[in-house]
């Protein structure tokens, strides 16, 4: 391709280089990306019908589900077609565009867990003013924060990420227009954009988690202080949900993010990349709340109506 084409469009090499393994996850990430569509709309559905789920933690689970949407259906879609046929190309726009909403939606999530884990922490520890404090205005606070934060973070980091020179490379060795796999084709040096990008990372990314951790010690404190078992066993149900969901999310993220754009390898980060976009918002409605038992009886209650 000439230097001005590949100014028009990219080519994501994904897993071209093992056709076989390209049809076999075309029908896995099909499967998976269904599933996730179907569990997630099913959690927003249940979460706005039944009133007895109108609560600040569903509150919270709905805009999970929500955004776990869109980031899946910010690149899934155009995984699946480049895994189905011979071509690979995406416009620069489509391109810049997925890159916007994948650094914005991951963002949004970082901030978003850690509002969740702060619910959390008020309804076991503050038990007697949960109500109270996690008022309707302060939760639609809280979720505008969290998306505001996403926005901040791809207003930050797309553009340098776009605007670097890359001598007509076009070739992007990943499945989607990720931000280390762009900054790698770059044909100048990237240590500025890279020590940028590990400093808002550590903003974005550690800030959060450590406010999910520091709520988790008082959570945990306050749960081995409870005299009933029951009590303890439903705390512990609930926030092991949240911090499986945690350890899913962060985990990749940390791994991916907090080091430099040249030493993870290139299989690793596609198939993290791939976990972390399909296989942990598949399995987040399942963690999270369809083993819940409040959940269940909405669904109840609203199969029984129909």
């Amino acid at each position: 391709m000439t230097n001005q084409s590949c100014q028009d469009r990219f080519i994501l090499l994904g897993f071209s280089d093992r056709p076989q393994l390209e049809q076999t996850l075309f029908v896995f990430v099909l499967i998976f990306y269904l599933v996730t569509l179907v569990g997630n709309v099913v959690i927003i559905l249940v979460s706005r019908l039944d009133p007895c789920l109108h609560t600040p933690m569903y509150f919270f689970l709905t805009n999970l589900s929500f955004l776990d949407l869109c980031f899946t259906t910010s690149s899934i879609p155009q995984l699946l077609f480049n895994l189905g046929g011979p071509d690979k190309t995406i416009s620069y726009t489509g391109c810049a565009i997925q890159l916007f909403m994948f650094l914005g939606l991951g963002g949004t999530e970082c901030v978003l867990l850690a509002v969740m884990a702060y619910d959390r922490f008020t309804a076991i520890c503050k038990p007697l003013h949960y109500s109270v404090i996690m008022h309707p205005q302060l939760c639609w606070k809280l979720v505008s924060v969290a998306w505001g934060i996403g926005l901040l973070n791809s207003l930050a980091m797309s553009p340098v990420t776009m605007r670097l020179p890359r001598c007509g490379r076009c070739k992007v060795k990943h499945f989607l227009c990720e931000m280390p796999a762009l900054i790698k084709i770059a044909c100048v040096d990237t240590v500025a954009v890279e020590s940028t990008v590990f400093i808002l990372s550590v903003m974005i990314v550690l800030v959060p988690l450590a406010l999910i951790l520091v709520s988790y010690s008082y959570i945990a404190l306050a749960v081995l202080s409870m005299k009933s078992a029951t009590g303890r066993r439903k705390a512990f149900n609930t926030c092991g949900s949240h911090l499986t969901v945690v350890s899913l999310f962060y985990g990749n993220i940390i791994y991916m993010y907090m080091q430099p754009g040249n030493n993870s390898s290139q299989d690793q980060g596609k198939f993290l990349t791939l976990f972390y976009n399909l296989v942990t918002p598949m399995l987040n409605p399942v963690i999270y709340t369809l083993r819940n038992k409040d959940v269940k009886g909405a669904l109840s209650r609203l199969a029984s109506r129909k």
